[in-house]
């Protein structure tokens, strides 16, 4: 659904914050099983992009006065997620995750960059 068109009051109502959120979840879940020496590298630094992906959406909604910092900080998130699907790569090549797992969950990355792209092409109408 186009986020325009429907009654947004909160970062909480983005369709992009709220999948962002569950794929965040999701990866937390999925890094529990990690081997314990990557705790410091792999587990946290996907843990901590992933959840970059619904916190600048959430940090541009109070930003929405100034437009090319809201724009601003959706390119990070989308930056965010792109780095996600990075380390999700190194998960499946260390055969942490499996291939269905990885497909999954960088296809649902995929949807939500398109997402954050098409709100920083329109910021306009989110911008007051």
């Amino acid at each position: 659904m186009d986020e325009r068109k429907r009654t947004l009051k909160h970062f909480r109502d983005l369709v992009a914050y709220q999948q962002a959120f569950q794929h965040a979840m999701k990866i937390y879940e999925i890094t529990k099983s990690f081997p314990k020496e990557e705790r410091y590298s792999l587990t946290d630094q996907i843990r901590r992009s992933s959840r970059s992906v619904c916190s600048n959406p959430a940090e541009a909604w109070r930003k929405r006065k100034y437009k090319a910092v809201f724009r601003n900080k959706l390119t990070d998130a989308m930056q965010e997620a792109s780095e996600t699907q990075s380390w999700l790569e190194f998960c499946l090549a260390c055969r942490y995750i499996d291939q269905k797992t990885f497909q999954a969950l960088d296809l649902k990355y995929e949807k939500v960059i398109a997402m954050l792209n098409s709100m920083e092409k329109k910021s306009g109408s989110f911008c007051f």
